[in-house]
């Protein structure tokens, strides 16, 4: 089926969940996205929940920016009007879980019962026979009425296992295929979760060996016009933004330590009238000139010694502080600014001194979960995540909150010296973006 039949036929939608994390969603919503790619459709990807990494795999396999979806942080008609547009634009939606399909407040599972997302459900069988079936069985039933389009085994040791393990299913699971143990498509992690796509030359080529590996399953010889019809949902019109932040030029700096960006709010940014120039750090770039400099999450403690060499871009920046210019620092971006950074290795780097204090890349998760950061009334929603600490005697002027209140874990500090401010907390721009634009307004809060 060709592209424009498909668009005329109406979009499909799938949702990529699974048991657990690690059983290979992000793998397998990938190559499904690289394969009908490669057949000429549109494609367009999600990622349930925030996050970062997941994200540049699926614009990679997809060739389309990826947002994420979370009906708490984005709120349900944001979600609604971005599944909706995709659908106006696509072929087939794919929406990657996270975690697994029923973890979190709210799930996956949530998302595709309100939305109507039939839900793939793709399992790690490398370690278990019949117990696949019973497994299933409880994705499937266990919230009532979800949509569901059936399952995958990933990490299958070979035909006779396929065999058992299609055997355990329930005659209406869905049996789609298995994929092998391989280490041609695999992705690899490191802390915070997979390696970026950007970092790898062969990312492009282990996505496609996936997409060859899923063409020989059920699922992947599965044409678009044999998926289900899906009813996109509908939604309001978005309110117009007003232009906050009109004629201003935010420098935002975006290289491997600094990659952790939401496109949605790179797009907010440009509707609050911002003109927005992008700079690299590790590349050696100068300072933008600017009225606002964004320094966003990502890894600074794996280049943490080529940040500390850039003693010339230091220079500008605490010049532009000087200056009384705002600058916005998120989680990766505040440790650049701290006195110093301690790497994995335990080896302690100078880094740029705008803030009082050490960052600490630790060995265990320091912070996971929503959080929101209120402004009287009304509210930034993002996210927490991140292995680091940051010791320091400066006091926050600002906490955040947890979204399901303090037996969610303690909120995040925010921080400001100057006309720096600074948090381990990423926000998502566009569920309010009249206080997203007074991260770069002058100022105290």
């Amino acid at each position: 089926m060709t592209a424009p039949e498909a668009a005329r036929a109406g979009a499909s939608a799938v949702l990529v969940a699974a048991c657990a994390s690690g059983q290979g969603k992000t793998t397998v919503a990938a190559a499904l996205a690289r394969l009908h790619v490669r057949s000429g459709a549109r494609v367009r990807a999600f990622k349930c929940g925030p996050d970062f990494l997941d994200p540049q795999w699926l614009a990679l396999a997809s060739g389309a920016p990826v947002d994420s979806l979370d009906l708490w942080i984005n709120g349900p008609a944001d979600c609604a009007a971005r599944l909706a547009a995709a659908a106006r634009e696509a072929d087939l939606v794919i929406v990657e879980g996270v975690m697994g399909l029923y973890d979190g407040q709210p799930s996956a599972a949530d998302l595709a019962q309100r939305f109507g997302l039939p839900v793939l459900a793709v399992i790690d069988a490398s370690a278990m026979a019949g117990t696949f079936g019973a497994l299933v069985h409880g994705l499937q039933t266990w919230q009532p009425g979800l949509p569901w389009a059936g399952v995958l085994a990933n990490r299958v040791g070979s035909t006779r296992h396929a065999a058992m393990l299609r055997e355990s299913l329930a005659p209406d699971a869905g049996w789609l295929g298995h994929l092998p143990r391989g280490d041609a498509f695999a992705l690899p992690e490191r802390h915070l979760g997979l390696t970026a796509a950007g970092e790898l030359p062969d990312a492009l080529s282990r996505l496609d060996a996936a997409a060859d590996a899923l063409a020989a399953t059920p699922l992947g010889q599965r044409r678009l016009c044999d998926w289900p019809r899906w009813q996109p949902p509908e939604h309001r019109p978005k309110t117009p933004v007003a232009r906050l932040l009109a004629g201003l030029r935010i420098a935002v700096a975006r290289d491997a330590a600094f990659a952790f960006v939401y496109p949605a709010n790179i797009e907010v940014l440009r509707m609050l009238g911002a003109q927005l120039e992008f700079f690299s750090p590790l590349a050696g770039d100068a300072l933008p000139a600017c009225d606002a400099l964004w320094l966003p999450g990502g890894y600074p403690e794996l280049h943490a010694g080529a940040l500390a060499a850039r003693t010339g871009l230091r220079d500008q920046i605490a010049g532009h502080v000087r200056a009384g210019r705002p600058l916005w620092a998120e989680c990766g971006g505040m440790m650049a600014l701290a006195e110093t950074l301690v790497d994995g290795q335990g080896q302690a780097h100078r880094m740029w001194g705008l803030l009082p204090g050490t960052a600490v890349l630790g060995q265990r998760l320091a912070a996971l979960g929503p959080h929101r950061l209120r402004f009287g009334d009304d509210e930034l929603r993002g996210h927490s995540f991140h292995w680091s600490r940051f010791e320091t005697d400066l006091a926050a002027i600002a906490l955040t909150e947890p979204a399901h209140g303090s037996a969610a874990g303690a909120g995040e500090p925010v921080y400001q010296r100057g006309s720096v401010r600074a948090s381990w907390f990423h926000p998502w721009f566009a569920s309010s973006p009249a206080l997203a634009a007074r991260l770069f307004s002058p100022g105290v809060w």
